[in-house]
């Protein structure tokens, strides 16, 4: 085994909502589309959105169907620039993801905001902050 990860999937009870999701507001195409697994074209690691349930029947462990406690994970998505992290945070609150943190620039150098999608999965955007950002210059 390589220490790679190759595959990103959230878990959960509504696969249309949470797909229709990162496919309308955060512009993924759809890969693979089976009704209870939906795989999105990525570039890097792939993504997917999976059933509770139908993670359950491939694994045979009914751990999986059990709904989830506080958040796991996040995805963070980057941007080029400080103003592509405010206007996509803009587009993102418009198409219904929940906002969680307004963009600002962080201590460690980057530009951020948070977002929630349909289940509460925060999320963040960013971009790294150079002499030449808007967000220095501002």
């Amino acid at each position: 085994m390589q220490p790679t990860i190759a595959l990103i999937t959230i878990l959960t009870d509504d696969v249309p909502r949470l797909a229709a999701f990162y496919r309308d507001a955060l512009g993924l195409a759809v890969k693979n589309d089976s009704g209870e697994y939906i795989e999105f074209a990525t570039q890097g690691v792939r993504f997917s959105v999976c059933a509770r349930t139908e993670m359950a029947n491939i694994t045979g462990d009914p751990g999986y169907s059990e709904p989830s406690r506080g958040h796991s994970f996040e995805l963070a998505f980057p941007c080029a620039t400080p103003a592509e992290v405010d206007a996509t945070y803009a587009t993102l609150v418009a198409k219904g993801a929940r906002p969680i943190t307004a963009p600002a620039d962080m201590p460690w150098g980057q530009h951020t905001a948070c977002f929630a999608d349909p289940d509460g999965n925060i999320h963040e955007i960013f971009a790294e902050i150079t002499a030449n950002s808007p967000a220095e210059t501002d």
